[in-house]
């Protein structure tokens, strides 16, 4: 069996930190991308400054320009990418929070951040230093942001398949699932189909926690001592079988009519018969 975390996305991530090489890879691609978006904005400053020559403008046009490009620029494309830049892309790592999860823009802020003085202010020397000493390759970002790198094996990894635990069969037979929203049913898939690949803290706080939202929305609640995956793996195969058998239904009752629709008035002979 793949010893791995299956995310959201259903991709399949390697669970070890990656080498210091891959990451200095990204890094370097990451720098050459970084480097044509500076000059672009030197082109674009020069130019400012040429309509409307002036030092404090100057000044002004140099700090954003930093800014952009040091804190700006590498916590949006890590946000909106979930820790995929063009050059993590390129070597196949991603970063993730460590407990497997995708991160958020807190995460890519502070990594920005933090980058500052480890990449930018240092050339790099204090995060290489750093990623070699620690036993995830972790940089003085990934500490202060709870982050690591992994890497991406390249596939799809199919997503079990939500079972019914048999000792909650009967009580899932008059549950009503009805009213359970469609993004809190997704959460609860995507929970339940990486479990496996979280820490255990956080897999059972994670868990308790979609529990506690779910039991909002379903009547009667579990019986008591009820292990909370099992809780959500009942709601979610209850929410698909019924959801299977309304659509089976439907698609019957649609083919009948469709026949009734072919029928000709009543003593009307029928040529096709």
């Amino acid at each position: 069996m793949d010893d791995g975390i299956v995310i959201g996305e259903g991709v399949l991530l390697d669970a070890r930190p990656t080498s210091v090489v891959s990451r200095l890879g990204a890094a370097l691609v990451d720098l050459v991308a970084l480097g044509l978006v500076l000059l672009g904005l030197v082109l674009l400053a020069v130019n400012v400054v040429t309509i409307a020559p002036s030092d404090d403008l100057m000044r002004i046009t140099l700090v954003v320009t930093m800014v952009v490009i040091t804190v700006v620029l590498p916590t949006t494309v890590d946000t909106l990418t979930r820790g995929r830049s063009l050059g993590k892309l390129a070597v196949g790592i991603r970063v993730v929070r460590d407990d497997g999860g995708p991160i958020r823009f807190r995460q890519s802020l502070v990594r920005a951040l933090v980058g500052i003085l480890e990449l930018w202010a240092t050339f790099g020397s204090v995060a290489l230093i750093t990623s070699l000493v620690h036993p995830q390759g972790k940089r003085l970002g990934d500490m202060l942001a709870g982050t690591y790198a992994v890497r991406v094996r390249g596939r799809k990894q199919a997503v079990p398949v939500v079972t019914m635990p048999p000792y909650l069969a009967g009580w899932a037979t008059s549950a009503d699932v009805a009213r359970l929203p469609d993004g809190l049913a997704l959460s609860v898939r995507q929970f339940l189909g990486r479990a496996a690949g979280l820490h255990p803290g956080s897999r059972a706080a994670l868990g308790q926690q979609l529990a506690g939202e779910v039991a909002r929305y379903v009547a009667p609640g579990p019986p008591p001592g009820t292990h909370p995956e099992a809780f959500l793996a009942a709601v979610l195969a209850t929410r698909r079988d019924r959801e299977l058998a309304a659509s089976t239904r439907s698609a019957a009752r649609v083919a009948h009519e469709a026949v009734l629709l072919q029928r000709l008035p009543h003593g009307v002979p029928d040529p096709s018969r």
